[in-house]
């Protein structure tokens, strides 16, 4: 017979190995948008090491990356999570994209077939994801089929969001346009690859999470 002292240990065991689990924080959006430099500057910054190579081919994430134990701070408070930064959703993967850049063909449909696999992947594992930070070039129109299919998954699953306005520093940044997109979620507007705004990024994650 399970007495009431024995329930509450096992409560107060159960509560702890909660608080303990890390976090599954994923890295969602269209390609070069600006995930990996995300990625990269989150753990330079926690873990002092980069996450993976960036590139300017689109679609150069083509496998799933994740960072283990990655442990943010901010006034005081602790936040730990493991980062899976994912290759960037696409409707369609053509290996003419990858020609375009001075890729040969042979590895051209190679690269095209992989980063196919890749976007299906990234759905797949939005089941495991507990947040995800979607990353979205804001010198680019929002309104496009793969942000609205990014955010409809999102949605669907009752997965809590962040939006990242990225590249704010370049001159056609506008925040305000994402804003209006994607009302239901906040937005904060970074600098991935310059460190712009990343406190505030930071403090958007502990909301998100608490």
């Amino acid at each position: 017979m399970i007495t009431i002292m024995q329930k509450l240990f096992k409560r107060f065991f159960t509560d702890l190995f909660k608080k303990r689990k890390n976090l599954k924080m994923g890295l969602y959006g269209p390609p070069n948008g600006g995930k990996t430099t995300l990625a990269n500057k989150i753990c330079v910054d926690w873990l002092g090491e980069e996450m993976g190579s960036v590139s300017n081919v689109a679609h150069e994430t083509r496998e799933i990356q994740i960072k283990e134990q990655v442990i943010i701070k901010s006034n005081g408070k602790e936040l730990a999570f493991n980062l899976v930064d994912t290759p960037g959703i696409a409707t369609k993967i053509d290996y003419e994209e990858f020609l375009k850049v001075g890729i040969k063909e042979k590895e051209a449909k190679a690269r095209a077939r992989e980063a196919t696999k890749g976007v299906i992947d990234s759905i797949k594992w939005l089941d495991d994801m507990d947040v995800v930070i979607i990353v979205l070039d804001s010198t680019k129109d929002p309104y496009t089929q793969v942000n609205i299919t990014i955010v409809g998954n999102l949605q669907a699953r009752d997965i809590p969001v962040l939006l990242v306005a990225n590249k704010i520093d370049l001159r056609k940044s506008d925040i305000k346009k994402i804003q209006s997109a994607f009302p239901q979620y906040e937005v904060v507007g970074i600098s991935a690859k310059q460190g712009n705004n990343m406190d505030d990024f930071y403090e958007s994650l502990f909301k998100l999470t608490r």
